[in-house]
């Protein structure tokens, strides 16, 4: 995908501080941008994130494909997929047959549930190549709408160093051309038949200088009907080629590159004769323009569709460079801007960490901007020239019947992590206000909640969309080669953080949120983004459990044989977490998650049970500024709540007087808080939710209290589940598992505490 995160931790600090600072340009009002003039680059394009919504989507499994292979072999993982299906259409001959295309090649048709090779393009072309390149292989079909009668169909592949020395291209290659994009015409003898069988001509090629952004969906406008302008004309997404970042290709109306292409194939006033260019196209006559154009300025117009109701409006969804993942209304002669602009932002050529505003004089450049947007929000300190595990996969506006709810939405989703989208129709406006986004939740058919990640098994979904004749609505997933389809709807439940706790909470883990670009780190869902490494055991460490009703995935602690095994989760910085700089000099903390206990505690050999902890400024791993422990108090062990207000100084412990056993019985799930408060010295623990009785260890003033906060330093990081995140070694290890637990960045009093334990259990 060639994708871009926002920007490493580290230079958010230095943006911001030069936003206030620098000379002043206008910024666009349209994302919500500041009433106050802004300068420099922006450091969150659009912070707004997607809302939950209460709707959630039911889906079932329809059927799962065979496994295939790219051509050649490669070790990107990304590619090794247990099949790359990419869409699900029906054919439009009235037989109810479904068609999948995977890009190893082979294109299915489905009858019921049961799938059979129709065509296999990695069979039938010697240059085929589909190794490399996220979307490389045979990308994708579009069915003529008069099928049944003609008998033909048109499909878009990629091929490699072979066709390049031999094929000779429509339009003169990118230079240096690694692959070349094939769009054929095919001619089935027989429309009803099972397998093809006819002939083919080729009617487009085109070469790239990477495998990256070639050309994506082929289609034709669903909504026209014989007698209309559109009906049989063919819409080509053509991408950038990977080299739009650093050159003005996509704006340079000489070549295919970065555009929409629209092409009649039964015309012959095109290049060669082998196609047709519709007179209305808007750039016909232009000199020095290609004909074909329909709309320009892409980087990546990974999949478009029409509204089948409405204005019967094109929407383009389209993969962004640096943040911005965008959802366009495309019109004949637009602009998208790129690479000039990301979204509805100023893009700047050797910048790829950054994005500006717009300038004052923005409306003489006739830039189209979208009618819908999320940035990437990578995880801190992530480098921004590295994949973040972002990039939009558009989708279709319902307009079916078995879902009604859905009517007059636009569906669609992030391929990477398999999140579900919607915005009203209705709310995408053409040079307004973006319209609003709202996360979908969804259900399996027996009403559990679960995310795309756990239908399919891995942090990695590879989503994308497709849609029947009936306009019903179906999801795609690369991961694990399976089709769903959304049979209802299901009312979600509540956030699972109360009201009270969202204003502070720092760092939140639920454990069904995998980093996309590596399943063994874990997302956090708070507002610092601190990246969480789940040490040794990986993504074996997420378990099938949950503490409360409508959660899916446990974390699995516990000792390991051999040195520095044991599995334990955590953060390490030797020069200070930067994205836990709320804890910095912070006047209090508190930490709360469930907590289980699956073996025995403490384990042989150790006298203490670590369960959750924020590092002290100065620590080896072990020394901690808030910490839930379990340790042995007057001969036997306690739960106890142990803080340390100034780096190097004296810990205080908080120990409950119940026996630990009492507190956290074997195989029950458990909520544990426990408080800090550094300007006072006061420290309490709860069980689920009711305040433990207890006493403090030690006498006297451990802390140097004195009115003031923390120590002025960022925490080293957090421990899980015994110490040392950094794996150096090993202490007080917990044989147990652990839910949603939660950072908060103030001493919560006993009734927010309350009030977050009744939040779960009354989901």
């Amino acid at each position: 995908m060639g994708k871009r995160s926002r920007r490493a931790t580290s230079v958010v600090t230095a943006l911001v501080t030069a936003a206030l600072t620098a000379a002043t340009v206008v910024a666009t009002p349209t994302w919500g941008a500041p009433d106050e003039p802004v300068a420099g680059p922006i450091a969150d394009p659009i912070p707004q994130d997607p809302v939950r919504s209460r709707l959630g989507l039911v889906l079932a499994e329809v059927a799962r494909l065979p496994a295939s292979a790219p051509t050649p072999p490669t070790g990107d993982h990304r590619l090794n997929r247990h099949n790359r299906i990419n869409f699900l259409g029906e054919v439009p001959d009235g037989s109810g047959r479904r068609y999948v295309p995977d890009l190893n090649g082979p294109l299915y048709l489905l009858e019921g549930g049961t799938p059979h090779v129709y065509l296999d393009f990695a069979a039938r072309f010697p240059h085929f190549y589909s190794g490399r390149g996220m979307g490389s292989g045979f990308g994708f079909v579009a069915f003529h709408p008069e099928f049944a009668r003609n008998g033909r169909l048109y499909t878009v592949h990629t091929e490699g160093r072979g066709a390049i020395d031999t094929e000779t291209p429509t339009y003169p290659n990118q230079p240096n051309a690694v692959v070349q994009s094939v769009v054929s015409e095919w001619t089935a003898d027989d429309p009803s038949a099972d397998v093809f069988a006819g002939s083919r001509r080729e009617l487009f090629r085109y070469g790239f200088t990477t495998t990256i952004h070639a050309v994506q969906q082929i289609d034709f406008n669903p909504t026209a009907r014989p007698g209309d302008p559109d009906h049989g004309l063919l819409y080509l997404a053509v991408g950038d080629g990977g080299i739009g970042v650093s050159s003005d290709v996509p704006q340079d109306l000489g070549t295919p590159a970065g555009k929409i292409l629209r092409i009649d194939p039964a015309g012959s006033n095109g290049p060669g004769g082998r196609y047709g260019i519709p007179p209305d196209n808007p750039f016909v006559g232009r000199p020095g323009a290609l004909g074909e154009i329909y709309a320009y300025g892409m980087r990546d117009p990974h999949r478009f569709t029409w509204d089948r109701g409405g204005d019967h409006a094109l929407y383009l969804g389209h993969i962004g460079q640096h943040a911005i993942e965008a959802v366009y209304e495309v019109r004949a002669g637009d602009n998208l801007g790129w690479s000039e602009r990301e979204g509805a932002f100023t893009y700047r050529r050797g910048d790829e960490c950054h994005l500006y505003p717009l300038p004052a004089d923005d409306d003489r450049y006739g830039y189209t901007y979208p009618v819908a947007a999320y940035d990437h929000d990578p995880p801190a300190g992530w480098p921004c020239t590295q994949d973040s595990g972002h990039a939009i996969s558009g989708g279709q506006v319902y307009r079916g019947r078995a879902v009604p709810s859905l009517r007059g939405k636009y569906v669609f989703g992030d391929l990477v992590d398999g999140r579900v989208f919607y915005t009203e129709v209705s709310e995408m406006r053409r040079g307004g206000a973006a319209a609003p986004l709202r996360e979908l939740a969804l259900f399996d058919t027996r009403g559990n909640e679960r995310r795309m990640s756990d239908f399919v098994g891995d942090g990695r979904v590879d989503l994308r969309f497709g849609t029947d004749a009936a306009g019903e609505l179906y999801l795609v997933t690369k991961a694990d080669g399976r089709l769903w389809k959304v049979v209802g709807t299901r009312e979600a439940p509540r956030s699972e953080v109360a009201p009270g706790v969202a204003p502070h909470l720092v760092a939140h883990y639920d454990f069904e949120h995998p980093f996309p670009v590596d399943d063994a780190r874990e997302l956090d869902l708070g507002r610092s983004r601190t990246l969480l490494g789940l040490v040794n055991g990986g993504e074996r460490m997420r378990v099938d459990d949950s503490a409360f009703r409508g959660g899916g995935k446990a974390l699995e602690l516990g000792p390991r044989p051999g040195a520095n095994d044991d599995w334990k989760a955590g953060v390490w910085d030797p020069g200070g977490a930067e994205s836990l700089r709320a804890f910095n000099g912070v006047d209090g903390i508190t930490i709360m998650g469930w907590f289980k206990a699956t073996g025995a505690n403490p384990v042989p050999g150790h006298g203490a049970v670590g369960l959750a902890g924020l590092l002290s400024g100065d620590s080896d791993g072990h020394a901690v500024r808030a910490l839930i422990e379990a340790f042995e108090v007057d001969g036997e062990l306690r739960l106890v709540a142990l803080g340390r207000r100034v780096d190097g100084g004296a810990s205080q412990t908080y120990a409950a007087d119940l026996a630990w056993r009492e507190v956290l019985p074997p195989n029950r799930w458990v909520h544990l808080a426990a408080t800090f408060d550094f300007t006072t010295g006061a420290m309490a623990l709860y069980r689920d939710g009711r305040a433990l009785p207890g006493s403090y260890t030690v006498p006297g003033n451990p802390w140097q209290v004195d009115g003031t906060g923390a120590s002025r330093t960022d925490p080293r990081g957090i421990k899980i589940g015994g110490s040392f995140p950094q794996d150096t070694a090993e202490r007080n290890p917990c044989a147990c598992r652990v839910d949603s637990l939660m950072f908060l960045d103030v001493a919560a009093p006993a009734d927010l505490v309350a009030q977050q334990h009744r939040r779960f259990t009354r989901r």
